[in-house]
């Protein structure tokens, strides 16, 4: 069901089960975890997390759903490979290309950019049917999106468009080939991008984000000093 292929600086994660638009079971879940985690282990600065076929992803399988015998369990298993996509240390993008819907949202919601395509379309369908996102989606979904659209996005189950995910904040950008946005950031520097995500994924009170950061930024100077100086001539 998870696929993996390393690159030079770039590890593509496959949702890959296009016959069931890439709903996730307990196991996939833990194999993509497994997926994102490693590669930050393995010195892969960026991971790219697509769907195959048709859709990004569907979220859960309801199939499992519908047979849990501790439901609580399921959705702290779902808030865990969220969280660890969200604090690993590799840059992780989200490529939608088509539906994404309920846990497929929340795990877009956990990465670093979420790159649509023009035929991405995104809803929380559960409300409609007794469910709600609760792999980290009401924590995650007024952070990103102002307060009003989340909630009228998270209530209503509606699918909204790339275009109007791209207004509400949903989304980064649109592109008709998001790996391409993820291969570029790769060729950037590891270093400084594994510092600025722990900024800015840093939650802590303002002066200690604040020294945190400038200490991080002598660390970097001190390390690239010879390339700053090198690109300043150019």
């Amino acid at each position: 069901m998870i696929r993996v292929t390393d690159r030079e600086r770039l590890r593509v994660v496959t949702l890959d089960r296009p016959d069931r638009r890439n709903a996730l079971r307990p196991a996939d879940l833990d194999a993509l975890e497994a997926a994102v985690t490693d590669a930050a282990d393995a010195d892969v600065p960026v991971v790219y997390l697509h769907g195959e076929g048709p859709a990004f992803c569907a979220g859960a399988d309801l199939d499992v759903v519908a047979s849990l015998s501790d439901p609580e369990a399921f959705a702290r298993h779902g808030q865990r490979v969220a969280n660890s996509i969200e604090s690993s240390e590799s840059i992780v993008v989200a490529g939608i290309d088509g539906a994404a819907r309920g846990g497929g949202v929340e795990l877009a919601l956990a990465c670093d950019l979420r790159v649509a395509t023009p035929e991405a379309t995104f809803a929380e369908p559960g409300v409609r049917f007794g469910l709600f996102g609760a792999w980290g989606g009401t924590v995650r979904l007024p952070r990103v999106m102002r307060e009003g659209d989340a909630l009228d996005f998270a209530l209503s189950g509606r699918a909204i468009d790339a275009e109007e995910a791209l207004r509400t904040g949903l989304v980064s950008r649109i592109e008709a080939n998001p790996l391409e946005v993820a291969e570029r950031l790769a060729a950037n520097e590891p270093d400084a991008l594994a510092v600025v995500k722990a900024r800015m994924r840093d939650h802590s009170e303002k002066r200690e984000q604040e020294a945190a950061e400038a200490e991080a930024f002598g660390e970097l100077v001190r390390a690239h000093a010879a390339d700053i100086a090198a690109d300043r001539e150019q």
